[in-house]
């Protein structure tokens, strides 16, 4: 039996938790490639965690903004390696704690620590200006920095008279392998994937950023915009595509991984095409056609084909129309053509004889399109 979305193909750009939104996505039937467009690169003591840990010891502060769950966990374990995890929880039970999400909440509960408030948007921006409403006049804050260099809560701090104390505890950066990335981002452009997720606002950055060594971030662009659905898990991510130049995200209402692959297999049942052919009904998803509830997986140039065949169902599509279209040049051979057409109607059995030759001219579907 056909699997919902057999024939679709996912691009996944995440380095952390890759495996689990694989799984997610193939149980919907989906093709997975896997290309990170991120690394996730724990700090040690000479990055300055130690420091600033010691630190916060030293003095606890007044304040604790947790960003990630991440974060957390990693600069406890940090401190547990040093044998300081037990001086670092007794530094912060007394420091009010401002959480962005409720990973982070739970991983700090978990330690033993009571979460003072939490933004119920999950933006850090909504938990600088909740801290900016406190008096922070000579009030101390440790800040779990985010894997990227755009600390927002710091600069605030001090601004309002306040100690910010940084704690890097993870960096992110380009992947070290590149070369899975720049292939998917070459079948983006080709249109051979249907989707990207991105769960990292730097990741997309960074995909963009590869793009760029191509000559392709137009030609990215303009795929998400027409065929390929960008999927963000969030709406920081999605305005990273909104300044990529991505009109239209994939945002799922909840910024979970669960939602986001709903969001997406959503988006792409709305992809589907159904059309008549010969009496029988043919579904095209993605880089496949349905026909009888068996799948029979096409080839870039079959899928051009029936695509554009589909387009004008009923009517006549020249040669020389279909030659450019599928191979990009009319000057190529007819005969590889005629060869195509004939391994396609082949492929689709019944619903074959729905392809006609319209002698000297070209080729049309006969079909009722809906």
């Amino acid at each position: 039996m056909v699997q919902p979305l057999e024939g679709f193909t996912v691009g996944i750009t995440a380095d952390r938790r890759w495996a689990e939104q694989a799984e997610l996505l193939r149980r919907h039937g989906l093709t997975v490639v896997h290309a990170p467009c991120i690394r996730t690169l724990p700090l040690g003591a000479e990055d300055g965690v130690r420091a600033a840990t010691d630190a916060v010891i030293a003095r606890p502060p007044d304040f604790l903004v947790a960003n990630t769950a991440i974060g957390v966990r990693g600069w406890l374990a940090s401190a547990a390696g040093w044998g300081l995890e037990t001086d670092l929880v007794d530094a912060l039970v007394g420091a009010r704690i401002l959480a962005r999400g409720p990973k982070a909440a739970g991983t700090l509960r978990a330690a033993g620590l009571d979460v003072w408030w939490q933004a119920p948007t999950e933006q850090l921006a909504d938990v600088r200006d909740h801290l900016l409403r406190q008096p922070l006049g000579d009030r101390r804050v440790a800040v779990l920095y985010h894997g990227d260099d755009n600390d927002q809560i710091s600069p605030a701090v001090r601004g309002a008279g306040g100690t910010a104390v940084g704690i890097p505890v993870y960096r992110w950066t380009p992947p070290q392998d590149r070369e899975p990335a720049l292939r998917l981002i070459s079948d983006v452009c080709a249109r051979r994937v249907d989707a990207v997720t991105f769960t990292a606002a730097p990741a997309l950055r960074n995909f963009f950023t590869l793009a760029d060594e191509l000559g392709a971030r137009d030609a990215v662009r303009d795929a998400m915009n027409d065929e390929v659905i960008a999927a963000c898990i969030g709406p920081v991510c999605a305005a990273a595509a909104h300044d990529a130049g991505i009109r239209s995200p994939a945002v799922p209402d909840r910024w979970r991984l669960g939602a986001l692959v709903h969001t997406l297999a959503r988006h792409l049942e709305s992809k589907r095409r159904r059309f008549r052919m010969a009496g029988t009904e043919v579904v095209r998803q993605g880089a496949v056609a349905v026909v009888d509830d068996v799948a029979i997986w096409l080839s870039d140039r079959e899928r051009a084909l029936i695509d554009m065949l589909a387009q004008r169902p009923g009517a006549t599509v020249p040669k020389s129309a279909l030659l450019r279209g599928v191979w990009g040049s009319a000057g190529t051979d007819e005969h590889v053509l005629s060869v195509t057409v004939a391994r396609l109607r082949s492929k689709l059995g019944p619903a074959g004889p729905g392809i006609k030759t319209v002698v000297r001219r070209g080729y049309r579907m006969a079909t009722d399109q809906r």
